[in-house]
């Protein structure tokens, strides 16, 4: 497992590299290829990729490998995702898709400084790992995962942290989705700064 930064890594342990539909948040519904890295320490008890934690079980890929299936698919926006693919030095990667006139997002907890440079900045803080300052001052998108109802307090602490422009959503975790999205609801309607996101992909059927 490659944890560590150095300035010019380019290779990551992949999980899974897969074109789908952004099913969730901010851009809901764009086409876009999916990049999983392996590995995170946040230890979310309701993960549903918990298979991705150990990076150990993940093969290295390379940036060439990983371009190919990009170049395959030939899409206009990739996501970076995991596990927590912030805990990798990513500046390789993104300049390479950048250079390519590809948006490139990133899907993180934000408990670890960015190496790289991303088109938007999904932060989804978690109560298991704390957060980095940088995370606040980067997020285009501010995600909670609504799991108990103390979840939108929390949510608020957060938010107010974040830029003006930042855009706020609650989502309700998955397992607990009929049970939480009628008090999400309730909230977002009487704060209306908030919007809703649902895991669309998982209705689809799709990754």
């Amino acid at each position: 497992m490659k944890s560590e930064v150095n300035d010019r890594i380019a290779e990551w342990p992949v999980m899974e590299a897969f074109y789908t539909i952004q099913g969730e948040g901010a851009q809901a519904g764009r086409p876009a290829f999916f990049i999983r890295t392996g590995g995170c320490d946040v230890g979310c008890v309701w993960c549903d990729v918990k298979e991705s934690w150990d990076a150990d079980q993940h093969p290295m890929t390379s940036l060439d490998e990983l371009l190919d299936q990009v170049e395959y698919h030939q899409p206009n926006f990739v996501v970076l995702t995991g596990g927590e693919p912030a805990m990798y030095d990513l500046s390789v990667l993104s300049e390479a898709l950048r250079d390519r006139s590809i948006d490139v997002a990133i899907e993180t907890s934000g408990c670890y400084p960015l190496h790289g440079t991303v088109d938007w900045y999904c932060f989804s803080p978690k109560k298991f790992k704390a957060p980095v300052e940088e995370a606040y001052e980067r997020a285009d998108e501010l995600k909670v995962v609504v799991f108990n109802q103390s979840d939108f307090e929390w949510a608020e602490q957060h938010a107010a942290k974040v830029s003006s422009t930042c855009r706020l959503f609650l989502q309700p975790e998955w397992s607990k989705e009929e049970q939480n999205l009628p008090s999400i609801i309730e909230y977002v309607k009487r704060n209306p700064k908030w919007s809703i996101s649902l895991q669309t992909h998982k209705y689809m059927n799709i990754p």
